[in-house]
């Protein structure tokens, strides 16, 4: 069998709010971090994040954080596009204090990966429903930047 490929579909940037810091249990520690708007730009998938939407983390003593994202994208052609995303992201712990700092950091010195979902009722895009995606991600100061890809 042939390896599958990848072919770009967009890049997101999420704007966040401030996080609601939930306390925690043995091992970790639990936040959910507003997601109130944002941009997608793509050939195939341009518009904007709604402010509807919050990424529910969890983020571990061991060193990695655990993403768990649900938003709204509204595209430049009306469509309504729900996307769940989950994920991870982890580093060497003086990249990952840098990251919490709110410095900006080469993305290639941590892991931050997705599997976002989308899903719409809007025929245009329907094929959506059914494809498989990958994300790439990048934590900025008070964004996070997404590379969605397809999997052919």
């Amino acid at each position: 069998m042939q390896a599958p490929g990848l072919r770009q579909l967009c890049e997101i940037r999420a704007e966040l709010g401030a996080p609601i810091e939930k306390g925690g249990g043995p091992g970790g520690r639990w936040r959910i971090i507003p997601i109130i708007g944002g941009v997608v730009e793509g050939e195939r998938l341009s518009g904007r994040v709604l402010n509807l939407g919050a990424d529910w983390q969890s983020v571990y003593d061991a060193g990695y954080a655990e993403l768990d994202t649900r938003y709204v994208i509204e595209t430049h052609d009306g469509a309504m596009i729900d996307i769940r995303n989950f994920g991870f992201r982890h580093g060497p712990p003086e990249v990952l204090a840098r990251l919490a700092a709110g410095e900006m950091v080469d993305p290639a010195l941590y892991y931050m990966r997705t599997t976002p979902r989308l899903q719409t009722g809007d025929p245009r895009y329907a094929w959506l429903n059914h494809t498989i995606f990958i994300g790439t991600g990048e934590r900025l100061a008070s964004a996070v930047r997404i590379s969605v890809f397809e999997v052919l």
